[in-house]
């Protein structure tokens, strides 16, 4: 069973004809006509209310405050030499009498 034929449709078209009448086919296809476009304009309507509601959320967000994110605050660097290219400060020795190296206590010595 595949698309109707010509003939198929000829005939459907004469059955229609003789049921409705000639002047009642013009007003079913009017009617039928109406329908589609109201039809079309209702999805087109509703397509358009849910973009607004997209764009109302997305106007939303935008305005909102972001919350802070996690992690510790970054200092802020100047127009100088970035932190990245200088050596981190090296901590400051203490002099304990337990902690001094043979090679000092010989040089103290001398």
């Amino acid at each position: 069973m595949g698309t109707p034929g010509p003939f198929e449709i000829i005939l459907i078209f004469l059955v229609v004809l003789l049921i409705f009448g000639a002047k009642r086919i013009p007003e079913i296809a009017r009617g039928i006509g109406k329908g589609i476009r109201e039809f079309k304009d209702a999805t087109s309507e509703i397509s358009r209310e849910f973009d607004m509601d997209d764009n109302r959320q997305r106007h939303q967000q935008i305005n909102q405050p972001r919350q802070p994110q996690q992690g510790a605050p970054q200092a802020r660097t100047s127009a100088g030499p970035s932190a990245a290219d200088e050596a981190p400060p090296q901590p400051a020795k203490a002099n304990n009498p337990g902690d001094e190296s043979e090679s000092a206590r010989e040089q103290q010595a001398s």
